[in-house]
């Protein structure tokens, strides 16, 4: 790609990530180039399909997210690992209004262009899960496929105005679900810190 037309194609992927996290996920292409300073046409140049945006715009995430539970798998305890990769899923799902529905959606449709990151995402998240139920510390009675769930539902929440101040409160309800392990571990004693103050 010549430097020029990566320049532009960097410069839409920057404003395309701002309007959506301003107008969530059904945000307007058109409205994009136009922010952008491009024709629409130009923008299909780039991206000829909304789905092809988002799979510029978020495989560098989603990525980022395999990687970081790569990292995690040797790192610590086992269920340390796996509410840090939490808190960062929910964080990295937050940064777009309306993206969990298109990761869902995106692990259904294999002919989607983010499915083969969002599938390596969540076996990633899956490993985590598996090594502390391996280690005793998370409940054995759900899988990869019931912790992506549970993580979209607690990412869903920031997409909710009137929930948002309780979104800590029930992340740390949704993990004492999971972890096992209570009074273990850091992130317990993190959350119990942040309960008291």
């Amino acid at each position: 790609m010549r430097a020029d037309a990566k320049k532009n194609r960097d410069h839409l992927l920057a404003v395309a990530g701002a309007v959506i996290t301003e107008q969530g996920v059904d945000a307007s292409l058109r409205d994009i180039a136009r922010r952008a300073g491009v024709g629409f046409t130009t923008l299909l140049r780039h991206f000829p399909t909304r789905e092809a945006l988002f799979e510029a715009l978020l495989r560098t995430s989603f990525d980022e997210l395999t990687a970081r539970a790569g990292e995690l798998e040797t790192a610590g305890s086992a269920d340390d690992a796996l509410v840090t990769w939490l808190r960062d899923f929910v964080a990295c799902a937050q940064d777009y209004r309306g993206v969990v529905a298109l990761m869902v959606a995106a692990i259904e449709d294999t002919q989607s262009a983010l499915h083969a990151s969002c599938v390596t995402m969540r076996a990633a998240g899956t490993r985590l899960l598996a090594r502390a139920q391996a280690e005793g510390t998370a409940r054995t009675d759900i899988d990869g496929t019931d912790l992506f769930a549970l993580a979209g539902s607690l990412a869903w929440l920031g997409d909710q105005p009137s929930l948002v101040p309780r979104a800590h409160h029930l992340f740390d309800v949704v993990v004492s679900a999971i972890v096992t392990s209570a009074g273990s571990g850091d992130a317990e004693r993190e959350r119990r810190s942040r309960v008291r103050g």
